[in-house]
């Protein structure tokens, strides 16, 4: 995402300019009453959280209410080896001078953006603790580096998402980081919503056909509790049904997306196969 920095002779100025969302509204099929919740959380300009399995939709609801909202959206994709440096900003060397570049925080703080913090739970412990300031009615961000506070635009938002079947002793939010956030809560769509994300989403595919993916998925999803890590998604329809749209087998384009990405044991990926060919039987 470009960011507009004016700079003179390593001296910076404070005037950030991040682009909007596109002109086309993301496509979302609210499940309940989120965007609701979301809009009033916008409003009083409170930290959300989103929670919910991996491949559910958090992320295009996250697009579709900033493209509502009319805010640009900085998105951060958390892992293990993410410092707060990585977050706010580090000093770098250009040619004789050594200047401050803003971090994707520092920015969307500036800009009065939406900052989302993607699977926030991968991030190290140490790096989230910059958020705090920026979850109460402090609405500071500290940089620690420049000896400096800076006060959030009146627009800037904090969101973060979160995965609760990732968490393990060593991996987990902690109950003093949670307590800062709104939570929504996510899960797979119902059964008819799950359809017309599909028909939305594959330009093309024939409405039987996405009756039998949506189906033969919420049956493997029952193996989620004997054995399965992770629940056959809505993305992994979504893909497997490109792949249909492609040309490729509906078993083969099945086997590719919902099964083979998700599990490496034998006997499960058989298990899923024989679900996926009751529902494709010629």
């Amino acid at each position: 995402m470009k960011t507009a920095v004016n700079r003179l002779r390593g001296v910076e100025r404070d005037i950030v300019q991040l682009p909007l969302a596109g002109d086309t509204a993301p496509y979302y099929e609210p499940q309940g009453n989120e965007v609701a919740i979301f809009e009033a959380a916008y409003k009083k300009r409170l930290p959300v959280m989103l929670k919910g399995p991996t491949g559910c939709g958090k992320t295009r609801f996250l697009e579709h209410m900033a493209f509502q909202l009319k805010r640009p959206l900085v998105t951060v994709s958390c892992h293990e080896d993410l410092t707060s440096s990585d977050l706010v900003g580090r000093f770098l060397l250009e040619g004789a001078e050594t200047v401050w570049q803003d971090g994707p925080l520092t920015r969307a703080v500036k800009a009065g953006a939406i900052c989302y913090l993607d699977e926030i739970v991968e991030a190290r412990t140490d790096s989230t603790v910059v958020i705090h300031s920026l979850t109460d009615h402090r609405r500071k961000l500290t940089i620690e580096k420049k000896g400096m506070e800076i006060e959030a635009h009146e627009d800037f938002m904090l969101v973060i998402s979160y995965n609760p079947g990732y968490q393990t002793v060593l991996k987990d939010l902690k109950p003093s980081t949670k307590q800062r956030f709104i939570a929504i809560n996510f899960d797979f769509p119902p059964e008819d919503i799950e359809r017309k994300i599909l028909v939305n989403e594959v330009a093309g595919i024939a409405p039987e056909l996405a009756h039998q993916l949506v189906a033969a998925g919420r049956k493997a999803r029952l193996l989620k509790d004997h054995g399965l890590e992770e629940a056959t998604s809505t993305r992994a329809l979504v893909y497997a049904a490109n792949m249909i749209n492609a040309g490729l087998d509906p078993v083969a384009a099945c086997q590719v997306a919902m099964i083979n990405p998700i599990t490496d044991d034998i006997e499960l990926a058989e298990a899923l196969l024989e679900i996926v060919q009751a529902h494709f039987a010629a």
